[in-house]
């Protein structure tokens, strides 16, 4: 579901009510967590905290004009996602997601390789999220970025 938009603002303003107090309270969540360093911006369509060029000047692989992608989060039809890169590319924090992931819902965890789908809203574990952000910095995401996705 692509949801065209000028910022993020624009793009949680044009949610249905219930989306946008779910998807304005991921922000909050994350932008608290994050560690210093990451920049917010619409990248891909889709909230998201980057790594910006003037810190990593190479950017994205797949498209270097794009800054290097760590967390996402959108609403997409039947779910609200969060994409983290850091899950996808460093096998210990996926490990240790799993494995909190059921001390903090009930629901069966719903993953791909960076992609956490929440199909009830009101059982996303923003606590379990917070923690999540804090694990790694951009200068962390940086180096297993460069030894894990970027070769």
């Amino acid at each position: 579901m692509i949801i065209k938009s000028t910022s993020v603002d624009d793009y949680i303003s044009k949610l249905d009510e219930d989306r946008q107090a779910a998807m304005s309270k991921m922000r909050k969540v994350i932008k608290k967590n994050l560690p210093k360093g990451f920049q917010e911006a619409l990248n891909y369509n889709m909230p998201a905290f980057v790594v910006s060029h003037k810190t990593y000047p190479d950017g994205y692989h797949c498209d270097p004009k794009l800054p290097l992608p760590f967390i996402s989060f959108a609403s997409q039809k039947n779910f609200i996602a969060l994409y983290h890169m850091g899950i996808y590319a460093n096998p210990d924090l996926q490990k240790w997601f799993v494995e909190e992931y059921p001390k903090h819902c009930k629901r069966k965890l719903d993953m791909g390789k960076s992609c956490i789908r929440f199909k009830k809203i009101e059982e996303i574990p923003y606590e379990l999220i917070g923690e999540l952000c804090s694990k790694m910095s951009p200068k962390d995401w940086i180096e297993v970025y460069d030894s894990h996705v970027k070769n």
